[in-house]
């Protein structure tokens, strides 16, 4: 297990390269020069000298070749550089972005697990039933509506209309923002946080456990099959035993994966659901970085979204020899 964990974690290190890299020189195709707009705007007459100053200091006129030799200098260092507009340390602002990203994934994920499974295995145990058809039908509409669509919805629903029938204050969730940002254990909102939090991870959620719902209920109806559970029920097994000792986890390895991918994605390509609640998070911010040319903002969070991928895919993958004992990483034999 342990030399597995190793070789995992140094394959982490040419996804990062290839990664940055590839949007490093991508960077310099893009049409529009960056030193002019970090002197003026693209739009304004920029007087030649500050021109050349603003080249001479963000080193755009050295060899493209150069400028990428000194960004790995740097990047080794954890020194990510300052915004090309802003002049702010990437540092800091990926210090901001990702804690406000990790914390919406967080809950987002809480959501997706606790009524994906639960609703997945609900519909597994009663297959061609009326709920399993109702629920069917619901995942499906759930998956094809675009999460800005059903974001505004929900606004329109929990915060506009309770303002206009006057519902209790308790009762008028917020729409836009993060609000007082305060928290306890680093996840849990206190006071009137809740608020700000439920409507984008609602949101957030809604595709994924959709997804998830319907990866659990094919996983569980493949379990009930197996040989193994008609022996566990002639032993005399209750069906509760049955179902959730040795069905659930056994069918858990798909489960878990998908899980892994959603939270990865969660914390870096919420680009919708933050520009919808204009929450402070990192897709939204990786998406102004882009139109902005902004590139040390760009490529510093990206390299936060790519370890925090590689990290999240490398505890579902140990993960598996909880779910399965046949399974043993590192030494090349999968059962």
């Amino acid at each position: 297990m342990t030399s597995y964990i190793i070789r995992r974690l140094l394959l982490i290190v040419p996804t990062v390269f290839v990664a940055l890299s590839f949007l490093f020189f991508i960077f310099f195709l893009l049409p529009g020069d960056p030193a002019r707009l970090i002197a003026g705007g693209a739009e304004r007459n920029v007087d030649p000298g500050v021109l050349e100053r603003v080249e001479a200091r963000y080193g755009f006129d050295d060899p493209i070749l150069t400028q990428f030799a000194d960004y790995w200098e740097r990047t080794v260092q954890w020194d990510l550089g300052e915004s090309f507009l802003t002049n702010r340390g990437v540092n800091d602002i990926l210090g901001d972005k990702a804690v406000a990203s990790l914390r919406l994934a967080i809950w987002a994920i809480i959501i997706e697990i606790i009524v994906g499974i639960a609703v997945g295995l609900l519909s597994a145990i009663r297959r061609y039933s009326l709920s399993d058809r109702i629920t069917t039908i619901l995942t499906a509409a759930a998956s094809a509506i675009p999460v800005f669509v059903l974001g505004f919805v929900l606004q329109y629903i929990f915060a506009v209309q309770p303002n206009k029938w006057d519902w209790p204050e308790w009762a008028r969730l917020r729409t836009s923002g993060i609000g007082p940002d305060s928290w306890t254990f680093f996840f849990i909102p206190t006071g009137e946080q809740w608020r700000y939090l439920i409507l984008p991870a609602i949101t957030l959620a809604s595709v994924t456990t959709a997804l998830l719902a319907r990866m659990t209920r094919g996983s569980m109806l493949e379990v009930l099959r197996a040989d193994y559970m008609r022996t566990a029920k002639s032993k005399g097994l209750g069906e509760r035993d049955v179902v959730l000792r040795h069905g659930l986890r056994n069918a858990m390895l798909p489960v878990v994966t998908l899980i892994g991918l959603d939270f990865g994605t969660a914390i870096g390509a919420a680009v919708l659901t933050e520009f919808t609640f204009n929450w402070p998070g990192l897709g939204s911010e990786i998406v102004t970085s882009v139109q902005q040319r902004d590139l040390p903002v760009l490529l510093g969070l990206t390299l936060a979204v790519v370890l925090a991928y590689a990290l999240v895919n490398l505890v579902v993958d140990v993960s598996y020899a909880w779910f399965d004992p046949r399974i043993r990483l590192g030494k090349g034999e999968h059962a």
